[in-house]
């Protein structure tokens, strides 16, 4: 029985292999979504990114203390950009403006307005950087307090000095525990993409298959053969199981060296999960060619499944962003159970013993619905 599946199995993925839609969305369509939704989605949730730009118009009578207020800003992460002209300052998506006569004007203890404005729209992320760039003004007004003398007068020397000495208290920032930050950019992207496509195509070319095998009477002619329905359905399930491993295999490939993904310390757990991920779609993909009556309708509904299972498993969104109740719901998913695994994993470095439950559940589901594959087995 093995023998005959093996010939099944190395014969369908000859076929599907020669089709233009296979290799499509098998080896091209995967790299352009990891891209694309990488790129768009670069910093969603507050992911990391390069360092956000401010541009600060000051004068030229602004004195030394505009370009402390530039370093204090830069200490706080920001890209600083010196504005040379109004059309500067008016593209700029954050601004901060400091008055004319700046230094001379602390100096004499007068009371000096700087100004902050931002083009995006209010909520965390502005807040944010509000609070840094009051952070570094303040600093500098510290600064200024600190360096001056008995009557009030301070030079850049002073402020230059004051900025050498050692600090008597001192905050050591450190991580406690695994990470926490939400997986953004392509950290969210090539594993999404990757368990999304691989269902895809099960779902699709997998199912498809079967139902044109079915309509030209080829099944009929392996019910024939001496070989029993579950050897039939074990090669049909290995031929798609090679091909979902191929389509694995090559999107790590992809996301290692195009994308800089790095999948974790736990590289056998990580690569069990999408061994069984790759088996559980190849039998949903038979459960559904089992189903489909037509092409169109394996088609379809290879689609409709796979994109809505995408998006509610966090494929593509990482689902730690939505609300409770929705991470609750992926949880009862197969897509979801591979996503939050891919991320205990890849980004939150939870540990090996952390996705047990996933891999546990992934097996019982492609023994149970292989078994319902069997059964609904059809050779016309």
């Amino acid at each position: 029985m093995l023998r005959a599946a093996w010939f099944i199995a190395r014969s369908d993925v000859a076929y599907l292999l020669r089709q233009r839609e296979t290799l499509l969305w098998t080896f091209l369509m995967p790299p352009v979504f990891f891209f694309f939704i990488g790129s768009v989605t670069g910093g969603f949730a507050g992911g990391g990114g390069s360092a956000p730009s401010i541009t600060v118009q000051s004068p030229e009578d602004a004195g030394f203390l505009a370009d402390h207020v530039v370093r204090r800003i830069e200490e706080q992460g920001f890209d600083v950009t010196r504005s040379i002209g109004p059309d500067t300052l008016a593209a700029a998506r954050r601004r901060l403006i400091l008055p004319a006569g700046f230094t001379d004007s602390v100096a004499a203890q007068k009371p000096v307005k700087v100004e902050f404005t931002t083009q995006s729209d209010a909520g965390v992320d502005t807040q944010y950087d509000q609070i840094r760039v009051a952070r570094a003004v303040y600093g500098v007004l510290a600064d200024v307090i600190v360096s001056a003398d008995a009557e009030g007068t301070f030079d850049p020397a002073a402020i230059e000095r004051l900025a050498d000495e050692p600090r008597p208290l001192q905050l050591t920032v450190s991580q406690a525990g695994s990470r926490v930050e939400i997986p953004t950019g392509f950290e969210q992207s090539v594993p999404g993409t990757m368990v999304m496509f691989t269902l895809l195509v099960m779902l699709t070319g997998g199912a498809v298959l079967l139902v044109i095998e079915r309509n030209q009477g080829l099944l009929r002619r392996l019910a024939s053969s001496p070989l029993p329905r579950r050897g039939v359905v074990l090669g049909k399930w290995g031929g798609r199981l090679f091909l979902g491993l191929v389509q694995i295999s090559f999107a790590m490939l992809v996301g290692t060296l195009f994308f800089k993904i790095r999948w974790g310390p736990d590289l056998p757990m990580l690569l069990a999960i999408l061994l069984v991920w790759g088996a559980l779609a190849a039998v949903l993909g038979i459960l559904l060619g089992n189903l489909a009556r037509t092409e169109g309708q394996s088609i379809g509904l290879g689609v409709l499944a796979s994109n809505v299972l995408a998006a509610l498993g966090g494929c593509w969104w990482p689902i730690e962003v939505t609300p409770q109740w929705m991470q609750s719901f992926a949880l009862t998913l197969p897509t979801g159970w591979t996503m939050d695994a891919l991320h205990k994993l890849v980004s939150f470095g939870a540990g090996a013993t952390s996705v047990v439950p996933h891999l546990l559940a992934l097996v019982v589901a492609t023994l149970v619905l292989g078994w319902a594959a069997v059964r609904t087995f059809r050779f016309q």
